[in-house]
């Protein structure tokens, strides 16, 4: 098996169990042969003269391997030999189809290979791939295998990979698509060119290497430029969603500040956040990440003002509901007729009456209603013993 097998269903839709079941397997057998591939390319490479400029690019097909395994490990378990459910098979489809998070780990100085790849975060499907790519590459560089028969088996899978390539250039954004499609179109002219002199008996072991490498080269710098703008999208669909939250944030703070006003004095003096003053969303990948940072840190503020208005509010009532307490404890001890105490309840009620409320007021007003309730029930209980 050269290239890696085709993973069933799409994200979001239940995988079916036999497609997931033949795909487990061929996964299975496709990891277990590309590792003993990639060890003996590696044993290679350690004997090459060119070791040094190839070492990197081993390790980044070995990295890749690796989060492969690893993903594949989760699909094991998830699998569980086949006791599945509907959300077993939502969960492989998650699985196949999600994004393999820090798949690609720093392999050491960067290079043109790991430059381009370094912090993507790609589905399973892709980084197969891009395996797929890599290893072909390595062979490539390092020209190995037998000059007869593997050739015709190299030519197929360059053919192969030229297919995967024109279905890649497709989901290119039209302004750049007429031209990749075009680099494809000459790679398969220059593919079948070599087919050609194949068929009549000529050599072509000098000129598909060079072709190899141009393939996957092609092919590794599609699939990461397609996830690059997948990636630029989920970040500008999550601006906007953020900008539309903080605007109906903005509002409704409006009225909460407004009330808080109103009601309470003194009030805190914080001033609403105005998510027009952030311009609007950008359409720049570059822009993005500074303009989401703005969002957050304009939701912080938006935190900050929200809790101390709201609890302005909740200190008006706590008084209120103190004020009811109090009257009911100097009640039960009989003090709460007194004329004095009764004379300050109808104090603290008359300022509790006044818009906006002088919270401060009221608490040093109910601290002397307490106190005299207080002084009366010891008198009360002296006078009694």
């Amino acid at each position: 098996m050269d290239t890696a097998p085709t993973a069933p269903g799409k994200i979001g839709t239940p995988v079916d169990v036999q497609a997931a079941m033949t795909y487990l397997g061929l996964l299975g057998a496709w990891i277990t042969q590309r590792r003993t591939e990639l060890d003996e390319l590696d044993a290679t490479i350690l004997a090459s003269p060119d070791r040094a400029q190839l070492t990197n690019d081993m390790m980044l097909s070995l990295s890749v391997w690796q989060a492969i395994k690893n993903r594949y490990d989760l699909l094991l378990a998830t699998w569980d030999s086949g006791r599945v459910g509907p959300t077993e098979q939502l969960q492989l489809s998650a699985l196949i189809w999600g994004h393999l998070d820090d798949t690609i780990p720093d392999s050491g100085p960067p290079t043109p290979s790991t430059a381009a790849i370094s912090g993507l975060s790609v589905s399973l499907p892709e980084a197969c791939r891009l395996s797929d790519a890599l290893a072909g590459q390595l062979r490539s560089r390092l020209n190995r295998g037998p000059q007869s028969d593997q050739l015709a088996g190299r030519l197929r899978d360059l053919r192969a990979q030229v297919e995967r390539l024109r279905d890649q250039a497709k989901l290119e954004p039209p302004i750049t698509q007429p031209a990749v499609l075009a680099q494809v179109e000459d790679l398969s002219a220059r593919t079948e060119e070599l087919g050609g002199k194949s068929d009549r008996g000529g050599d072509i072991g000098g000129l598909l290497g060079p072709l190899e490498i141009r393939a996957a080269t092609m092919e590794r710098d599609l699939i990461v430029g397609n996830t690059k703008r997948r990636q630029a999208q989920d970040k500008l669909a999550r601006a906007r969603g953020l900008r539309a939250e903080l605007e109906a944030r903005e509002k409704a703070l409006t009225v909460i500040v407004a009330q808080a006003v109103a009601t309470v004095t003194p009030a805190p003096k914080y001033a609403v956040p105005n998510v027009d003053a952030l311009g609007p969303v950008p359409s720049s990948a570059s822009q993005l990440d500074g303009y989401l940072g703005k969002l957050g840190s304009v939701s912080k503020a938006m935190q900050v003002v929200q809790d101390a208005y709201s609890q302005a509010l909740n200190d008006r009532t706590a008084l209120a509901n103190r004020l009811t307490q109090e009257v009911s404890t100097a009640q039960q001890a009989g003090v709460a007729a007194d004329a004095d105490v009764a004379a300050l309840a109808r104090v603290v009620e008359s300022f509790l009456a006044r818009r906006p409320t002088p919270t401060q007021v009221v608490a040093s007003l109910l601290d002397a209603y307490a106190a005299a309730s207080r002084m009366l029930t010891a008198r009360d209980q002296g006078v009694q013993s």
